[in-house]
């Protein structure tokens, strides 16, 4: 039997191996610690790696012992009041301990086990079973089309892909390498040849030499292949992948006045959580980010998250400037759009149902998800009853609420669970 030992070196001296099996067989534990911890974390945190703590009770590791059965008589060291077979009384009342404190109310301790994951485990962690709504036929990390492409010559091949002047170019080199000394030497064997026979007493025994050496070079040269199986080359085609679709995210953030600063931190978080998902489980996503109160513009990612503009709130302006973006930018028959839009629900009365026609006639048709998070520990506001109307007919819009930080990690799970097929 042969045996293979792995010696490959790994960071910190620490085994990959044990460390991935210990990670397989406490994920539940281990998730249960990264989704506690999340709500934890800073903003600029979240993208690396985390210390989580298992109760040590959860990680007994299995062991053989002997068991309880059969006939045993022991006698212990030190006995000098029993026999064997002897019973020995229960002991009247509590003992009394020696040590300090008050004991727990479920008799067991509250000792746990720290345990470091890397910025990658803790992302494959946080991510595992989540992905976008309504990707079957155009997953980007699945589905992908080749394009039959050139990729110069090889010298295997059909018949059909032979390439003519290539292959007698090859012919031609392998012809002048092996027959260019023979050549030479038929040259001048015919030179000396012709000077002997122009001599007054020709030497017939040289001669006859001589015919018989230019005789058997000239064998050799004929015996030189005008083309052998050597000198072809075929035309070698490898096939090139393509993306067969494209996927875009837009953001919609709230940043009126009524958001206030533990508001837009949250709905910030639930960003990051977005963005850091895209970027880990697909390829190429574009992110357009927009953020409103009165008036919607474009941003980049920085403006995005830091910039501290604020004013009134009108959300259809964010709407419509998607709607204009949609329009120039991302042929829904080519993209897969999608949208989240985060805010605390207020807005202009007379402006609601406006965002409602919006989303019914124009948006809606054009994406493959709409998700609406109202961040706002108070009763629903017109926003979201408009919305609501709309997805008992909708079924790509999604309404979610996040009342406290903790509420934003199990909201985004359950926005971007994976579909059952």
């Amino acid at each position: 039997m042969v045996h293979f030992i792995d010696r490959r070196l790994n960071g910190k001296n620490k085994s990959a191996v044990n460390r991935q099996r210990f990670i397989r067989r406490y994920k539940q534990q281990i998730k249960q610690a990264v989704s506690d911890a999340i709500s934890k974390r800073s903003v600029t945190d979240l993208h690396k790696g985390e210390s989580v703590s298992i109760p040590a009770r959860d990680i007994t590791e299995p062991f053989f012992h002997q068991g309880q059965g059969g006939i045993r008589q022991r006698v212990h060291p030190g006995n000098d009041q029993f026999s064997p077979g002897d019973r020995i009384p229960r002991p009247q009342g509590g003992g009394a301990g020696s040590g300090q404190g008050d004991a727990s109310a479920d008799g067991e301790g509250n000792d746990d086990f720290v345990f470091a994951i890397s910025k990658d485990e803790y992302l494959d962690l946080l991510f595992e079973d989540l992905a976008l709504p309504d990707l079957k036929h155009n997953q980007l990390d699945k589905l992908v089309q080749y394009k039959t492409v050139r990729a110069g010559y090889r010298a295997e091949g059909v018949p059909a892909n032979i390439d003519i002047v290539r292959s007698l170019r090859g012919s031609l080199a392998r012809r002048i390498a092996m027959s260019a000394d023979k050549k030479q030497q038929l040259k001048q064997a015919e030179a000396e040849l012709a000077e002997l026979e122009q001599a007054a007493v020709p030497d017939e025994l040289a001669r006859r030499a001589l015919l018989e050496h230019i005789a058997e070079l000239k064998q050799k040269l004929a015996a030189v292949p005008f083309i052998d199986s050597f000198d072809l080359r075929f035309r070698n085609y490898q096939k090139k992948p393509e993306p067969t679709s494209k996927a875009v995210m837009f953001c919609l953030m709230d940043v009126s006045g009524s958001m206030d600063q533990a508001t837009k931190e949250m709905a910030k978080r639930f960003y990051i959580l977005l963005y850091l998902f895209l970027s880990r489980s697909y390829k190429n996503v574009e992110v357009v980010y927009i953020r409103h109160h009165t008036q919607a513009k474009e941003v980049d990612e920085q403006e995005f998250f830091y910039s501290q503009e604020t004013g009134g709130t009108i959300v259809s302006s964010a709407l419509k400037l998607m709607q204009e973006i949609i329009a120039k930018r991302f042929d829904p028959q080519e993209w897969n759009i999608y949208a989240a839009q985060a805010s605390d629900g207020d807005n202009w009365a007379e402006d609601s149902p406006l965002c409602a026609e919006l989303l019914a006639r124009q948006i809606l048709p054009a994406v493959r998800y709409y998700a609406y998070i109202e961040i706002s520990p108070r009763a629903h506001q017109s926003l979201w009853e408009q919305y609501q109307q709309l997805q008992a007919s909708q079924p790509k819009l999604a309404l979610q609420q996040i009342r406290e930080v903790s509420d934003i990690y199990p909201v985004f799970r359950e926005l971007f669970k994976k579909q059952a097929a």
